[in-house]
């Protein structure tokens, strides 16, 4: 397979995984993909945002959260995100050390 048909299947699976986060479990909640995955959606848009970089194109966090979210950060937690209790918020800690604080 040449580099360009990857490319090109390679950001059609990253636009089906967002449609399927965004748009089809908008209700499965960050910390839940996180404690089970060790990544959500934040980590999404954090790679977005370092490959924008990589290449040159600044990017804030917040422009890149809206290419993952669909819609401004603040607006989506308002519409999607519940209260996550102590032990999802202790798993969070854990999960997010292990696996946000370490670079590959």
């Amino acid at each position: 397979m040449d580099d360009q048909t990857r490319t090109e299947l390679e950001a059609a699976a990253f636009r089906a995984l967002v449609h399927q986060l965004m748009v089809k479990r908008p209700d499965v909640q960050n910390i839940d993909l996180m404690n089970l995955g060790g990544f959500c959606r934040n980590c999404l848009s954090r790679w977005y945002q370092e490959a924008a970089a990589e290449r040159g194109i600044e990017m804030s966090k917040d422009q890149a959260r809206e290419v993952v979210y669909g819609m401004p950060y603040a607006d989506w937690v308002a519409q999607n995100q519940t209260e996550a209790d102590a032990g999802k918020q202790a798993a969070f800690q854990k999960a997010f050390a292990e696996n946000v604080g370490k670079k590959d």
